[in-house]
């Protein structure tokens, strides 16, 4: 770009002087007329949510300006408590007039995105939606995101490797909306694999033991998330875990690798970063309608190397997995 020519005209030298000023402004100053609202299921402190946020801010830093609004629907499960939430994050939406909207995980798709802004004005980009997008008539005009989908298959390849005989298994997670459509996910794939699976879900971490025990008798577990048993107790878990472990134990879950032998899990912050880079796309004049709805493509290995030496399982390693509870060789 020439910035100026040899010959000034009248002004010249003004304009010459004022334009790195004007630059150094262009640069240094957040785009105020944009204004990003990242809408959460859940709350502060739940580890899937907190590595979505952690990817939103990581790409957005001060190129939007960012609110964040918490349904805390993990810990209040009533649907009449997530209605109001959706409401009131409804009513930020029309005073704040965000140019883009952020939805993260099932609920605030299920309660504010599809009953008030189908195909409406206000773009928004969704995230971790499991398994599909169409349970909420997406795509909209409006609307494009990110789909959650576990690697569950590729965990199924371990579970082969590992045991011979793997035709009875138990899925045990938090008495969630969320956990028990987990559930009939893999138990309709794993049935086509001619695997039969169980569930029993707890609501507080003496039942989530209690369901433990029982899992002893199958030919593997599935752990699936503890979000929605409020009285977790991360040591206490762990310890029992460890006490009473005799069959492999799998998860999905990052999370769940204190309890799990072999977790093969999705990586939160990937939904956050992608999500993120959507939105400030659109507050640069992106029409999502244009930009595809897509599944996640990343995740990570976690092996509990104690966990299994304790129920006497060998797992494979191929490198880049992460250890927990490493064994020490004598």
């Amino acid at each position: 770009m020439r910035l100026c020519n040899t010959t000034r005209k009248p002004g010249s030298r003004i304009r010459y002087y004022l334009l790195p000023a004007l630059l150094l402004l262009t640069v240094s100053l957040p785009a105020t007329a944009a204004r990003c609202l990242l809408v959460m299921s859940y709350h502060q402190g739940y580890a899937w949510n907190d590595g979505v946020e952690r990817g939103v801010r990581n790409v957005i830093g001060e190129q939007c300006e960012l609110r964040v609004f918490y349904m805390d629907t993990k810990r209040n499960k009533d649907a009449d408590f997530a209605r109001q939430k959706a409401l009131e994050a409804k009513a930020i939406i029309e005073t704040w007039k965000p140019d883009v909207v952020i939805a993260t995980d099932d609920n605030a798709s299920r309660y504010l995105v599809q009953p008030w802004y189908r195909d409406a004005d206000t773009p928004f980009v969704f995230a971790a939606v499991n398994w599909t997008a169409k349970k909420y008539g997406y795509p909209y005009r409006n609307v494009t995101g990110m789909i959650e989908v576990a690697p569950i298959i590729p965990m199924l390849r371990t579970v082969s490797h590992v045991l011979p005989i793997h035709r009875h298994a138990l899925y045990l997670g938090a008495d969630t909306f969320t956990e028990q459509k987990n559930y009939q996910r893999f138990k309709d794939i794993y049935g086509q694999q001619g695997i039969q699976v169980d569930a029993l879900f707890a609501s507080t971490l003496a039942q989530w033991q209690q369901h433990y025990l029982k899992g002893q008798d199958y030919d593997f577990i599935i752990l699936g998330s503890n979000a929605g048993i409020n009285d977790w107790n991360a040591a206490e878990a762990a310890r029992f875990a460890l006490e009473n472990a005799k069959v492999l134990t799998v998860s999905n879950h990052h999370w769940m690798s204190p309890y799990a032998m072999y977790s093969i899990t999705k990586i939160p912050e990937e939904q956050g970063e992608w999500a993120a880079e959507i939105a400030l796309a659109i507050t640069r004049g992106m029409d999502p309608a244009r930009i595809p709805i897509v599944p996640n493509r990343k995740w990570k290995i976690y092996i509990n190397e104690g966990l299994a030496r304790r129920a006497g399982i060998s797992l494979p390693h191929h490198g880049g997995e992460v250890i927990i509870n490493p064994v020490k060789e004598n």
